[in-house]
């Protein structure tokens, strides 16, 4: 029996489904394959001087020494030992090469109330920054978190926003690696307002449309759960399209809000889970990642081993529920940052490997992998070689792919773009 539908039938359904096609490839593009920073380091502005990277990194070297070693820091913080041989030498080449990976100058909490004065800081940053970058000492991402736009603070932060942009333009441009920082988001009207603040930024200076893209932390309760029973978490993409590159979650804010005893607030807290759950289902498919927060608990005197510990297991409790980045407060917590994050990709890349392989050639097994997962292989396997705990050889050798090839196979978008 032949079919009964025609032209007329297909194009009504086009038709019926023309919001729906346009939705997806809008506001659910996918991610688009670029390096995502493992941590964001935050600092209060004034202290940001131009070699502060390769500073942090001598300090978390030397703690290591001090504890015995980066081998013996490895095992202590529950690396199994078949990694720590491979996990500690690259930890301690990356703290000597590339120690952090984003850098946050914070004119917010860090930074505090100082008024006018902080104009001045808001011009030195910038200058600051365009140095470093130009010497080749900045991190790969860095900017700024500016005051937030509550009523209080709302005509601080776009000042120190509109100075620190113009200041990095005037000295040469916005670097690539430029991030910016929206804190205690409570409504979607405030990231429209930040879109339309960067769209003037734009026209101002002559900038092609898009150029300024910000994160948005989410540290309020009124951001996951509305005055009207709905999530505005959801409608953010959509808010700022092609504008919000993150979201963050803030521990101590949210925790505080939500009114958990100092004592018991945690980005383990059954409450912080929540709104990152949330946050995950808001932004999945969109482009806009993520990051975990902090912890406050430092590395430094009686408590170090106790702090190395806690954030070793943090750190790898985040990686295994989706959340790929967090944040880094001291720079004794370097060490196990990459640790704890070179020890989950090493450990999961001999499987994903074998994997990408038998998917890539074909070659029947245990496990029959669909392309949504050999997508998501492809993808773990590629933050690994990113973030410097997998090297690309390897996993040419391994799975018989090389980076390029690696990269459009995780993010069908870029192989989509080349051709």
């Amino acid at each position: 029996m032949s079919g009964v539908l025609d032209d007329a039938d297909l194009a009504r359904v086009d038709a019926q489904l023309a919001d729906t096609d346009e939705l997806l490839r809008t506001a659910y593009p996918g991610d688009d394959g670029s390096r995502q920073p493992v941590h964001t380091v935050y600092v209060p502005a004034d202290v940001f001087t131009t070699d502060l990277a390769a500073r942090w990194g001598e300090q978390a070297l030397s703690a290591v020494a001090d504890a015995g070693g980066m081998d013996a820091l490895a095992e202590s913080v529950g690396i199994p030992d078949e990694l720590v041989p491979a996990v500690a030498a690259r930890v301690s080449a990356k703290l000597a090469a590339e120690p952090i990976e984003d850098l946050r100058l914070d004119f917010e909490d860090g930074y505090g109330d100082r008024g006018d004065a902080e104009d001045e800081d808001a011009r030195r940053a910038a200058s600051l920054v365009a140095e470093a970058v130009a010497a080749g000492t900045a991190p790969p991402f860095i900017g700024i978190r500016f005051k937030c736009f509550e009523e209080p603070t709302r005509a601080r932060g776009l000042r120190t926003l509109d100075l620190f942009l113009g200041g990095l333009i005037e000295a040469g441009g916005l670097p690539d690696g430029l991030v910016l920082t929206l804190p205690k988001v409570s409504t979607v009207a405030q990231v429209e307002a930040m879109a339309d603040v960067a769209a003037a930024i734009e026209r101002g200076h002559g900038l092609e449309e898009g150029r300024i893209r910000f994160e948005v932390q989410v540290e309020t309760p009124p951001l996951v759960l509305g005055a009207d029973g709905r999530s505005p978490l959801a409608q953010l993409p959509l808010a700022a399209l092609g504008r919000i590159s993150a979201l963050h979650y803030g521990t101590y804010d949210y925790s505080a809000s939500l009114g958990i005893a100092a004592r018991y607030q945690s980005m383990e807290h059954p409450a912080a889970d929540l709104a990152k759950e949330i946050m995950q289902l808001a932004v999945a498919a969109t482009g806009i990642r993520l990051s975990d927060g902090s912890t406050n608990i430092l590395p430094i005197g009686d408590r170090t081993q106790e702090a190395w510990s806690l954030h070793a297991r943090l750190v790898r409790r985040s990686l295994e529920r989706g959340y790929f980045q967090g944040w880094d407060l001291h720079a004794h917590q370097l060490p196990t940052r990459y640790l704890a994050t070179y020890a989950f990709y090493r450990e999961g890349y001999p499987e994903a490997a074998a994997r990408l392989r038998a998917y890539l050639e074909k070659t029947p097994g245990a496990v029959l992998d669909e392309p949504a997962t050999a997508r998501a292989l492809a993808w773990f396997v590629l933050r690994g070689v990113q973030c410097g705990a997998i090297g690309a050889e390897e996993v040419s050798a391994d799975a018989g792919i090389d980076e390029t090839a690696l990269a459009c196979l995780a993010h069908p978008r870029l192989a989509l773009v080349d051709a």
